[in-house]
């Protein structure tokens, strides 16, 4: 085991059924290594819990144990909280809220082991085409985002889980997706100081424990143009000397293509980005070999021992200032009865009269994002949400939900074709908005409905900007995301709305 090695953060993915079976050599691999962390994605609360416990009694120094939980502990674990996106949760203009879901998300973390989460999002809606932002930010305005990720950031620290400001120096401004190739953004050095620079500020002033470096470049702050994640301009001396930064510094995932389009592998990157400033290095592919470039950097003073040794410093504090996995202040039924309260809160109509319904409706599914390739794509990322929950919560109710295929019987002018389109921004998709495949199929499913005479309502799981492209002059019902907590939601609205 190698001091270097606790620099690494591996992803760990659950299988299909929640457990971690099949990751179970490259978990070994690590422990052996003596990482410093691990990144989860997916699995069942009890398997999360049992595997956490697990990996903090095998490992030698006191780990930190991450997922993207923007959306609630739900976002990443079956049986948790799901929420909505920051962007619903920032619509409502209730601090309180925000501060709650913060809690919430930090409570039900810490009681599986999960103790880093790699959240808010601070950076700022910019760019209608940003292709990995979406309703996963706080808002346009500098000053309220700040604000905003602040009240999120003190409400989950407080928690004793490690909060995670990113994407440092700001990724509101690219249309270009990095986990496929470098997005550059070419705004003046001034404009970046005085608005994406500014929720940054504002979390470092309060106290935020890490923050992830974007992997953007940026030739105002930066000359050379390297990503910001290689960049010892951006990261030591604007980042650490200028802004005065002191917390942990995370480079994102290395298998990313902005990354690899410069460095060329990951053991290249791994050693220019702790060189840069960076302490610890997010989802590694090639474990031992990163490990070993990093041995050989260090070895032959390419990398300088003192600065890593201020990162080892930097991550031990964090694995130690979180607090252990245990029962207090453990989520009760009250707070997952809030979290549906909040989902339901969000979901509104986006365009048109508020649609009434029957006792059947007709389901017609278009989803976005299985028209994506998954050639090369991280299990992490390639794996969708399921597209059940709608359909589930309203036959529960009683309502008779039909495929749209299916014979609709003598009742077929009464029944309502409800058209669900899911589509949002995801790692590797490349784009945002709707592909044009999605949206002829929207219209082709809503033009058959409309000649026979029938209802049509269009439930949008993705941010409400979008609906301008949707075809038609159906309602629109907008349920921010799709995952299980906002198909759930939706379902609640509709049938609050039966005729």
């Amino acid at each position: 085991m190698s001091e270097t090695a606790r620099l690494l953060i591996p992803a760990v993915v659950a299988d299909p059924n929640g457990r971690f079976e099949s990751a179970r050599p490259a978990i070994a691999e690590a422990l052996a290594l003596g990482v410093g962390g691990f990144a989860l994605y997916g699995g069942e609360q009890d398997a999360v819990r049992a595997l956490t416990r697990e990996l903090q009694q095998k490992s030698r120094v006191p780990l930190l144990v991450g997922a993207d939980m923007e959306r609630g502990a739900g976002q990443q674990f079956g049986g948790a909280t799901g929420l909505p996106p920051l962007a619903a949760i920032a619509a409502l203009d209730d601090m309180e809220a925000l501060r709650r879901a913060a809690r919430l998300t930090a409570r039900e973390a810490r009681t599986m082991g999960v103790n880093w989460t790699f959240g808010p999002v601070c950076d700022l809606d910019l760019e209608p085409d940003n292709p990995v932002l979406g309703t996963r930010v706080l808002g346009s305005d500098p000053e309220r985002v700040g604000r905003l990720a602040v009240a999120w950031i003190e409400a989950c620290q407080a928690e004793g889980v490690v909060a995670c400001a990113k994407h440092f120096p700001g990724h509101g401004r690219t249309t270009v997706d990095p986990h496929r190739a470098l997005p550059v953004v070419s705004t003046d050095r001034d404009t970046l100081h005085a608005t994406d620079l500014a929720p940054f500020r504002a979390v470092i002033q309060a106290g935020v424990a890490s923050m992830m470096a974007a992997h953007v470049s940026y030739p105002s702050l930066d000359p050379s143009g390297l990503p910001a994640t290689l960049s010892r301009e951006l990261l030591t001396w604007l980042l650490r000397q200028q802004m005065r930064y002191d917390g942990l510094l995370v480079a994102d995932g290395l298998q990313m293509g902005a990354v690899m389009q410069v460095a060329g592998s990951e053991g290249d990157a791994a050693v220019r980005a702790i060189s840069a400033g960076c302490d610890v290095l997010l989802a590694p592919r090639d474990l031992a070999g990163t490990a070993a470039a990093l041995e050989r950097a260090l070895a032959d003073r390419v990398l300088d021992p003192v600065r890593v040794q201020q990162s080892v410093r930097r991550r031990l504090k964090w694995a130690q200032w979180a607090a252990p996995p245990n029962d207090w202040r453990r989520p009760i039924a009250a707070d997952a009865a809030w979290g549906a309260q909040l989902a339901d809160r969000v979901v509104h109509v986006a365009r048109g009269a508020e649609p009434r319904i029957g006792g059947a409706m007709e389901l017609v599914v278009v989803d976005d994002d299985a028209l994506v390739a998954t050639d090369g794509v991280p299990a992490s990322a390639s794996r969708l949400p399921s597209r059940e929950p709608l359909a589930e919560a309203l036959r529960r109710a009683g309502v008779e939900v039909r495929a749209a295929d299916a014979d609709a019987g003598a009742g077929a002018g009464t029944t309502a074709r409800v058209v669900a389109l899911f589509g949002e921004v995801r790692p590797w998709k490349g784009r945002a908005g709707y592909a044009p495949e999605s949206l002829a199929a929207v219209r082709a499913a809503c033009d058959e409905a409309r000649a026979a005479g029938r209802q049509v309502i269009v439930l949008q799981f993705d941010h409400p900007r979008l609906v301008g492209t949707i075809p038609g002059d159906a309602p629109v019902v907008c349920g921010w995301s799709g995952d299980r907590a906002m198909q759930q939601a939706v379902a609640r609205w509709l049938l609050a709305r039966r005729g």
